[in-house]
């Protein structure tokens, strides 16, 4: 998955530091020269040496105009304090709010989200799919966890 960005040295930026928190960096860089038209940069997870995916990039920014107008991505995250991470460094970063952490259960009873707007536009958005932990289903039982609305509009 690729989206295209204004500019891609403050995108780099933002999506360094918002995608830090799920475990992704920059894997790979390509420039101009190479690619014929503009510069690229390729984020991705690490995993275990045996994954056929570690170091491989599996989300890409390029510098050129949008193709259709923003775009909404996902990113899995293992956990809800990794969703509530990457919200927390994305807002720092410079995206907009478009959705605080929390429960969705209109998706499914499980699905906690948080969705944020980066420079370009985008809607950026870290889900975690795990049933909750005794911690976390106590923590919702007590108000610190609110269920919030549907988030991702674009």
């Amino acid at each position: 998955m690729g989206v295209n960005v204004r500019d891609v040295a403050r995108a780099t930026e933002f999506y360094l530091k918002a995608l830090k928190p799920l475990g992704y960096g920059i894997v790979m860089e390509v420039s101009a020269e190479e690619t014929g038209h503009a510069e690229a940069v390729g984020f991705g997870a690490p995993g275990p040496a045996e994954d056929f995916q570690t170091g491989k990039p599996s989300f890409w920014i390029g510098e050129g105009e949008a193709a259709s107008g923003p775009m909404h991505v996902a990113f899995v995250a293992p956990s809800r304090a990794a969703v509530d991470a990457f919200y927390a460094a994305a807002i720092k970063a410079g995206g907009k709010d478009n959705g605080a952490p929390g429960l969705r259960p209109h998706y499914h009873a499980n699905y906690y989200g948080a969705f944020v707007f980066d420079p370009d536009g985008n809607n950026v958005e870290a889900v975690c799919h795990n049933v909750c932990a005794d911690h976390e289903i106590q923590r919702a039982q007590f108000g610190s966890e609110k269920v919030q609305g549907s988030g991702g509009v674009t």
